[in-house]
């Protein structure tokens, strides 16, 4: 006998019974009133919140959001303030100097202000690699937690997707919080 065999046979002879998992009993939370509590959370994880009016211009808020960005990639075809088509290049690389990224998020979660983007462009490091990300949401598509979220038909259809919760940080460097260490320095959501 090996010792591959040897190790498996200790293994066994010490194993523990399997145990049934526990019953999963508890109530979820539910907010009373979604856009407050989404609100809320996008504020405290460092992101912005835009709700817009009836027939505001979804391209004036960005430019007002962002009025020195001279690179802004979307494939969406309402966002007309894009100076790029991020489908249309050869090379994900050529993103690199994007200052804003507009992509669409499928639903929000109100406990953590997630949101959930699947794969949309040629490139998903549009959503890692340009300097701030606007993500366009239906307001209509907010789910109270992650439960709901697992449950969601968006959720398990993708080839690629993140839940994204604000600007991209860290606090493992001597503590210290970096805000833009692995992703977009901002974030805005817009609710339409």
């Amino acid at each position: 006998m090996g010792s591959k065999d040897e190790i498996f046979a200790r293994i066994k002879a010490h194993g523990i019974d399997r145990v049934e998992r526990p019953e999963m009993t508890f109530t979820p939370l539910v907010y009373p009133d979604p856009l407050v509590q989404f609100e809320k959370i996008l504020k405290a994880v460092g992101a912005n919140y835009v709700l817009l009016d009836k027939g505001q211009d979804v391209n004036e808020v960005i430019r007002k959001a962002y009025p020195d960005a001279k690179s802004i990639a979307s494939n969406l075809p309402e966002i007309t303030c894009a100076t790029e088509n991020p489908d249309m290049l050869d090379d994900p690389r050529e993103l690199n100097g994007t200052d804003v990224g507009v992509v669409r998020g499928e639903f929000g979660v109100l406990e953590n202000g997630m949101v959930w983007i699947k794969r949309q462009t040629r490139y998903k490091a549009l959503l890692f690699i340009a300097e701030a990300l606007v993500v366009i949401l239906d307001r209509t598509r907010l789910v109270n937690n992650m439960h709901e979220a697992y449950t969601q038909p968006d959720f398990d259809d993708y080839e690629y997707g993140s839940f994204i919760a604000g600007p991209s940080k860290t606090a493992d460097i001597e503590q210290a919080l970096v805000i833009g260490a692995h992703g977009a320095r901002g974030v805005t959501v817009i609710l339409e």
